[in-house]
C-alpha cells in the first residue's frame, strides 16, 4: 500500500513506514497489507465470509458441490468490491441461494428458464466466465427463444406455417452455420427478427385483407403492400425470394431496395473529428480510440465492439491492426501512441474475473465485451455521425488503394469498396474487382 504522501518527492505517494503511519492495514484474516474493507477485514476476505454464509457452504462436502464452486468464482474476482456491491442489488442474492442449493441447476437450459433479466444474464456471464457453464452463443440462444415465443403468438396456422419453415429452414440453419465457424451472429439476428415480424405482418394482413395465403398471393398484393407504409416492410423480400425456390408461392419478384440518399461527412468534418479524437479529451480514452477506428479504418461499431487485443499486433515495422483476411493495416502516429495507452489500461478488467480480457473493449460482464449499443450511444453523444463518417472514411481509403485490396485489409466485400471507389470517381474505381 502507499497511503501516505511525500513531501519532499512532488506529494508523491510512498509506503506506510516511508509516511511514518503506525496504522496496522494488514488484514486481520489474510494478512494481506491492503485497505480495510470491514473493521480489520479486507474486501476478500469480507467477501469471502459473506458468501460462506449466503451459499452455506460446507467444506466437508469436497470442491465439487454448486455452494464451493460459486464462492470459489465470485471470491476470485481482481476487485472483490464490484461483488460486493452486486449482492446488494434486488433479487441476487436470492438468485445465488437458489443455485447453491441447487434448486437452480447449474446450466444454460435452468436459467432459461427463470425470468428474464439483467440480473440472471450477469449471473450467466459469470459462470461461463468461470467455467461453470459451457459457452454458447449469446445471440443465437436469444434467437431461438424469441422465435419459439413469437411464432407460439400466431394462432392461424396458414400463416405460421410458412414462416417457421422460413425461420427454422433459412434464417436459423444459417445462423448456427455462422456461430459454428466462430463468427458474429448479432447482425444476423437482428435481420432475421426484422424479416420474420414483417413477413408475418404481411401474410396477417394478406389472410384479413384478401382471404388469400403464401401460396394463392398475386403480385399486385405485394406492390399494394409494399407502396402503403414503411420501408421497413421491403423487408418481406427475403421470404419470397426462399418461397419462390422452395416452390411456396408463385413467381413473385421484389427488386433490392434502394436508398434515396447516403450519408457521407466531408473530408474535412472527417479529419476535423479525427484530429478532434486524436488530439482532445473529446471523451474518454476507450471511447476516443474506438472513434478513431471508425473514422481511420472505416469499420463499422459492431466490428469495433467485438474486436479482440491480438487484433493488434507488433511487428517490426510497428503496430499493425487486423481487420481483415489482408494483411495487418498499418498504425499510423498519433494513434500508434493512443492504441498503446487503451491497450495498457482497459476499462472493466477488475470486475468479476481475475483472469483479464481478450477483448479490444471489455464490457462490465465477465468475459463480455462492450455492447454495440453502448459504443453506438456514446458515439454519438460526441456528435460522430455513424453511418456518414464510415462512408466517408471508405471512400477516402479507396482513393489511395485499390478497392479489392482496400476489401481485404478492412474485412469488406469487393462489391461494397467497388461501389464506394466508383462514387470517387477516381481512377481505382476501374481496377479489377478480384484476384485473377
Amino acid at each position: 500500500m502507499l497511503p501516505g504522501r511525500s513531501p519532499a518527492h512532488g506529494n508523491a505517494p510512498v509506503c506506510v513506514d516511508c509516511a511514518g503511519i503506525t496504522q496496522d492495514y494488514h488484514c486481520g484474516t489474510c494478512g494481506t497489507e491492503t485497505e480495510h474493507y470491514r473493521q480489520d477485514t479486507c474486501a476478500r476476505c469480507s467477501l469471502r465470509d459473506d458468501l460462506t454464509v449466503l451459499l452455506r457452504v460446507d467444506e466437508s462436502l469436497g470442491p465439487e458441490t454448486a455452494a464451493t464452486k460459486l464462492l470459489a468464482a465470485l471470491c476470485g474476482a481482481q476487485r472483490p468490491e464490484s461483488i460486493l456491491t452486486w449482492l446488494r442489488k434486488t433479487g441476487v442474492r436470492d438468485l445465488l441461494e437458489r443455485l447453491a442449493a441447487g434448486e437452480i441447476p447449474l446450466s444454460h437450459e435452468a436459467l432459461d428458464k427463470e425470468p428474464d433479466s439483467l440480473r440472471v444474464e450477469h449471473m450467466r456471464s459469470l459462470l461461463t466466465h468461470h467455467k461453470l457453464l459451457p459457452g454458447r452463443d449469446h445471440y443465437l440462444a436469444l434467437f431461438e427463444r424469441w422465435l419459439t415465443s413469437k411464432l407460439g403468438d400466431v394462432d392461424d396456422a396458414e400463416v405460421r406455417r410458412p414462416v417457421e419453415s422460413f425461420a427454422r429452414w433459412h434464417h436459423l440453419r444459417r445462423i448456427r452455420s455462422l456461430s459454428t465457424d466462430g463468427k458474429t451472429t448479432r447482425g444476423p439476428v437482428h435481420s432475421a427478427k426484422q424479416e420474420i415480424t414483417e413477413t408475418l405482418k404481411f401474410l396477417t394482413w394478406l389472410k384479413l385483407t384478401h382471404g388469400r395465403t403464401v401460396a394463392s398471393c398475386v403480385q399486385a398484393d405485394v406492390d399494394a403492400w409494399l407502396a402503403d407504409g414503411p420501408t421497413t416492410r421491403h423487408s418481406i423480400r427475403t421470404f419470397f425470394v426462399w418461397a419462390v425456390k422452395n416452390r411456396t408461392c408463385t413467381d413473385i419478384t421484389i427488386g433490392f431496395r434502394q436508398a434515396k440518399t447516403v450519408p457521407v461527412l466531408s473530408q474535412a468534418q472527417r479529419l476535423a473529428m479525427l484530429k478532434a479524437c486524436l488530439t482532445d479529451d473529446v471523451d474518454t480514452l476507450s471511447y476516443r480510440v474506438a472513434a478513431t477506428l471508425l473514422l481511420l479504418y472505416a469499420q463499422p461499431v459492431v466490428k469495433i465492439a467485438a474486436m479482440k487485443s491480438t487484433d493488434v499486433i507488433l511487428t517490426p515495422e510497428g503496430l499493425r491492426l487486423s481487420l481483415g483476411e489482408g494483411d495487418p493495416s498499418p498504425v499510423p502516429e498519433p494513434f500508434v501512441s493512443l492504441l498503446t495507452e487503451h491497450m495498457a489500461s482497459r476499462p472493466n478488467m477488475r470486475t468479476g474475473s481475475s483472469s483479464g480480457s481478450l477483448w479490444l473493449f471489455p464490457g462490465y460482464r465477465a468475459g463480455q465485451h462492450i455492447h454495440p449499443n453502448t459504443l453506438m450511444e456514446r458515439l454519438r453523444e460526441i456528435g460522430i455521425n455513424l453511418l456518414g463518417a464510415r462512408n466517408a472514411s471508405l471512400r477516402a481509403l479507396v482513393t489511395e488503394v485499390p478497392a479489392p485490396i482496400a476489401a481485404e485489409m478492412l474485412g469488406y466485400s469487393y462489391q461494397v469498396t467497388q461501389k464506394h471507389a466508383a462514387a470517387t470517381a477516381e481512377p481505382w474505381s476501374r481496377y479489377a474487382t478480384s484476384p485473377g
